[in-house]
């Protein structure tokens, strides 16, 4: 009786191990599948992408830095960085560089639309091609899309004093919002009342940081751009006092 037990046993295994062997065969057999060839580049589509990009520079980039340091461009809407953006909040649509800037420059429009005077369509001058700057003012500024001139007509370069006493301390405070990333025309040595413009160069953390508060205060009620807010404060027109003194 064992001995028929042992030999069933052997026989089993003999069959497993015989018939894994027929299974290992097949898959031996079994012919191989390769990784599918990497395809070769299309040249000529790189080719005319390359050109295509050099076309879009030589249209849009000019290689030159306006007054602040960022590069002035020739058109705008066109694959650059000075794009047509609103001003929430008022009929306005300005030509601005996109991004910290536009952030940083419409709430400023904002701020004086609402505290100073109310502005209507066409009371902002925004980029300007850089042919018409002269560009060793602030003003060229404008050809890099980090400028804007509030109401060139009634502030018009070289005069002072366009402001009211209350307009001029709300002017001040809107600066103070700025912690110094934006200066006022008014300041300039050749003074220009209605212009505004980004005063750091390009990289500048304070940029950065100001229009992360700035976009902060967007979403934050009571604070911002149309808040109720009184330069008077003494707080308010001791920071004011003192930008403008390191601003002058």
């Amino acid at each position: 009786m064992t001995a028929n037990i042992l030999r069933r046993t052997v026989l089993r295994r003999a069959i497993g191990i015989a018939a894994g062997a027929a299974i290992g065969s097949q898959l031996l057999a079994t012919p191989g599948h390769a990784a599918a060839p990497t395809p070769a580049p299309d040249l000529d589509a790189l080719r005319r992408q390359t050109q295509e990009a050099r076309e879009r520079e030589a249209r849009v980039r000019t290689g030159a830095a306006s007054r602040n340091g960022w590069e002035m461009e020739k058109v705008v809407d066109d694959r650059g960085n000075i794009y047509t953006r609103p001003v929430p909040g008022t009929p306005l649509d300005i030509q601005v560089r996109m991004g910290d800037i536009e952030t940083v420059l419409v709430h400023v429009i904002s701020r004086f639309h609402y505290e100073i005077d109310a502005l209507r369509e066409g009371d902002v001058v925004s980029w300007r091609s850089p042919a018409s700057v002269r560009r060793s003012l602030a003003e060229s500024n404008q050809a890099s899309g980090t400028a804007v001139q509030i109401r060139p007509g009634s502030y018009p370069s070289g005069a002072l004093g366009g402001f009211y006493p209350l307009e001029q301390l709300t002017l001040r405070d809107i600066l103070t919002d700025c912690e110094g990333v934006v200066r006022w025309g008014g300041d300039d040595r050749l003074p220009d009342e209605s212009l505004f413009y980004i005063d750091v160069p390009p990289g500048d953390q304070r940029l950065t940081k100001l229009s992360d508060k700035l976009r902060s205060w967007a979403f934050t009620p009571g604070q911002g751009a149309g808040t109720m807010i009184d330069p008077l404060q003494p707080e308010r027109l001791k920071a004011a006092k003192r930008l403008a003194g390191q601003q002058a």
